[in-house]
């Protein structure tokens, strides 16, 4: 155990001075909801008052409690000097000099390799944005949002031109939705209040979400990528079971997890997304008045305000409603068919203290490069090396990715790049092969 500074009352968190010396062994033991310590750049800091404030929600950092979050702490802040403020009062000592500078599993020798190779792309200026790009980005879909309402204004409301500017705008929410993520990952401006601004305005008033609640989500995501209790994109037990592992649990614990047939579990991808716009709205909303989120609120009211002004009179409430809803209908699936080829197929398990490059390539594979998946998928193909820099301007990601590949060959760490094609069925696949685990373990274990 370490013999840092003693604490002035037994179990107040926050009240170790900050010349104490700490093994990994008294680091890991602070890990609980209400006592959470955690290691960056071998300064153990405190940080359990502190992770209810934190702008990324204190879920991400619980989810690092006990544990060395150095490279975590580097891939997410894009002004460290300005992030580095906030810890000072936090500090409460430091690593013994017999300790080494990584926790568990983690291997020196790629830590080390990994942070030359992003020193590198620093020096090379793959962190600085392109503003045209964005602004040409933003620009077609405002284009495709008018597009869409001067077609019907024009040449009135057959089915067929109903249906033409219903692909128009579920295009228009899918860029959307990739430009907000841009800006949610902070990863345009210098600045991180622009992007705060902008995200709002984008998730808000073109999409009607919450900055706030995607943050929320989002970033533990990223910050534990396909762990089950850390990462709420494969929390998903009313519907699916993932992986190669929980499968197997659950059907050991006899739980019925779907009113369907095991072998028919991949057909639900195609009826979720009907459901997920009314669902995650619901939550949205939800959250943000149980937040007391007005700003969010507001912004996202802002969305339906306009979107019914422009459609009602030419559609009247129901048709304009049921627009909206078929518009969602499409866009959902796309962004579900594009986010989980990505992640789904790839390693989904309980923790396993790897590595950041390590953790990040066992749950992430990208899609080939081309003009049309750049575009289709917001750059989101480099999935690889959009979680490895996920503060890095999408536009740079083809120009990062030999340097990761290089890197994850000279380790033996698998990076995988597919075709658009086989990243679906490899989605249907992996999903038909955790429901006969399920089954298997269900009707013999």
């Amino acid at each position: 155990m370490g013999g840092g500074g003693q604490l002035t009352e037994p179990g107040e968190p926050g009240s170790r001075r900050a010349g104490g010396v700490y093994t990994w062994e008294e680091v890991q033991s602070h890990s609980s909801r209400d006592d959470q310590w955690l290691v960056i750049d071998r300064k153990v800091y405190n940080v359990t008052k502190w992770a209810k404030r934190h702008p990324g929600g204190f879920r991400v950092i619980n989810h690092y409690a006990g544990e060395d979050a150095t490279e975590a702490f580097t891939a997410f802040h894009p002004d460290l000097k300005f992030v580095r403020k906030f810890l000072k009062p936090l500090l409460i000592g430091e690593l013994a000099a017999t300790e080494p500078s990584q926790d568990r599993n983690k291997n020196a020798a790629v830590i080390r390799d990994f942070h030359t190779l992003r020193v590198q792309a620093e020096s090379d200026g793959l962190f600085r944005a392109q503003p045209l790009f964005f602004c040409l980005h933003l620009g077609h879909i405002l284009l495709l949002e008018a597009l869409a309402w001067l077609i019907i204004w024009l040449w009135g409301t057959s089915w067929t031109l109903t249906f033409l500017i219903s692909i128009i705008l579920a295009t228009a929410q899918a860029q959307a939705g990739w430009l907000q993520h841009d800006f949610g990952h902070l990863s345009v401006f210098k600045k991180s209040s622009w992007n705060h601004i902008l995200h709002k305005f984008v998730i808000g008033h073109l999409k009607g979400a919450s900055a706030n609640w995607w943050n929320h989500r989002h970033f533990q995501h990223h910050a534990k990528p396909n762990i089950f209790s850390k990462d709420p994109d494969v929390n998903m037990l009313h519907i699916f079971v993932l992986g190669d592992t929980q499968p197997v649990e659950y059907g050991i614990k006899k739980i019925k997890y779907l009113p369907y047939h095991h072998q028919h579990q991949y057909f639900l991808l195609v009826g979720p997304p009907l459901l997920i716009p009314v669902y995650f709205h619901i939550q949205i909303i939800r959250t943000m008045i149980s937040r007391h989120d007005w700003v969010d609120l507001a912004w996202s009211m802002s969305y339906y305000l306009r979107y019914l002004c422009c459609y009602v009179p030419l559609y009247g409430l129901f048709g304009s409603v049921a627009l909206i809803s078929f518009v969602r209908f499409l866009e959902s699936h796309w962004f579900v068919w594009v986010t989980q080829m990505n992640h789904l197929p790839m390693d989904i398990d309980h923790e396993k203290h790897h590595d950041w490059l390590t953790m990040q390539l066992q749950a992430t594979c990208n899609i080939e490069k081309s003009v049309f998946n750049d575009w289709f998928s917001g750059h989101l193909n480099f999935q690889i090396e959009h979680h490895l820099f996920p503060t890095m301007p999408r536009h740079n990601y083809h120009l990062v990715a030999p340097l990761v590949h290089a890197l994850c060959e000279k380790h033996g760490i698998p990076y995988q790049v597919k075709t658009m094609w086989q990243g679906i069925v490899d989605v249907i696949r992996s999903l038909k092969n955790s429901g006969d685990l399920w089954l298997d373990a269900y009707l013999h274990k």
